[in-house]
C-alpha cells in the first residue's frame, strides 16, 4: 500500500506558543497561516501540522499523492484502493471516501489504541 506524505497533526492550545517551540527545534513554516489557526511546519523531511481549536486528538495523516513536499507523486494508490484494502482486512472505518467518485477524498480510521489515522487524498 503506498500512503504518500506522513505528518502527524496536532492539536495545540496557543498556535503562536508552539509555532515558537517548533522553530527552536529547527521547523520552519512550510503552509497554512496563523489567521487560519494552522501552520504546517518542516525539518527535513519531518513535517508536523499545529492546528489550534480545529479537533481534539492528535492525528495520524497520510497524503496519498503527494511527497513529502508536497509535491505529486506519478504514481500513488488512490484513496479509495487503500479503503477497500483497509476494509478486505476487516479494519473498520470511522470515516469513508464515496466509492463513485474520483479525485480528492479522505477517509479515518483508529488504531488498536485509538489513535486517528486519516488518509486525505488532495487530488
Amino acid at each position: 500500500m503506498n500512503l504518500g506524505a506522513f505528518s502527524i497533526s496536532l492539536n495545540v492550545k496557543n498556535l503562536e506558543t508552539s509555532k515558537q517551540f517548533y522553530e527552536h527545534l529547527g521547523f520552519t513554516i512550510f503552509a497554512g497561516s496563523m489567521d487560519q489557526n494552522y501552520l504546517i511546519m518542516k525539518n527535513e523531511s519531518s513535517i508536523i501540522g499545529l492546528f489550534q481549536g480545529m479537533f481534539e486528538d492528535n492525528i495520524l495523516t497520510f497524503n496519498p499523492g503527494w511527497d513529502q513536499n508536497a509535491s505529486n507523486t506519478e504514481v500513488f494508490d488512490d484513496v479509495r484502493k487503500i479503503q477497500r484494502q483497509l476494509n478486505s482486512k476487516g479494519i473498520e472505518l470511522i470515516t469513508e471516501a464515496d466509492e463513485e467518485t474520483s479525485g480528492p477524498a479522505s477517509l479515518m480510521v483508529a488504531d488498536p489504541d485509538g489513535n486517528i489515522i486519516l488518509f486525505d487524498q488532495h487530488r
